[in-house]
């Protein structure tokens, strides 16, 4: 989200089981996204970084998904986090997120092929396995902005004090 040539740019570390990550997602990137998006000041990364399994497909379904439905996509996972992955075990919460997938324009076909898709996994392994090394992460949400981890709480009124000694 934002512009390339932003001053300010945000990599966000979460993974989609997290419910701490929802409610950053939910409330806090929204927050960023008035004030320092939609001025052009800030660009947000969102990176993978799943915690298990559930967390696992549905990263790799959003890199499925068409490029304009992933925002939305994210929203609606984080929204409806305690629905979907809700399921007893992972069977249970691939039918779950198919039907949710469906409503990006996945079917049952093309959301088997993604999960088999091993560049796709490999990729966001790899990303994980950066980022851990790059930036010592061990929890989620981690911040991140201008290369720089961010050491308090991820809340808005921290991520704030950050973008404005930068801005």
């Amino acid at each position: 989200m934002g512009a390339d040539d932003a001053v300010v740019k945000i990599k966000i570390f979460s993974s989609f089981t997290c419910p701490h990550c929802a409610k950053f997602h939910l409330n806090v990137v929204p927050e960023i996204e008035k004030k320092y998006i939609d001025t052009g000041m800030v660009q947000l990364v969102f990176i993978d970084f799943p915690l298990d399994q559930a967390a696992f497909i549905v990263s790799k379904l959003l890199h499925c998904i068409d490029k304009k439905n992933q925002i939305s996509f994210m929203d609606d996972i984080y929204k409806n986090q305690n629905v979907w992955a809700s399921g007893s075990n992972i069977e249970d919460i691939n039918i779950n997120l198919k039907k949710v997938a469906k409503v990006f324009g996945l079917d049952n076909v093309q959301f088997e092929k993604c999960l088999v898709n091993d560049k796709i996994g490999d990729k966001i392994l790899n990303s994980r396995i950066d980022a851990v090394k790059k930036y010592s992460i061990s929890a989620t949400p981690t911040v991140v902005i201008n290369e720089k981890k961010l050491e308090d709480s991820a809340n808005f009124k921290n991520i704030k004090k950050q973008i404005e000694s930068i801005i």
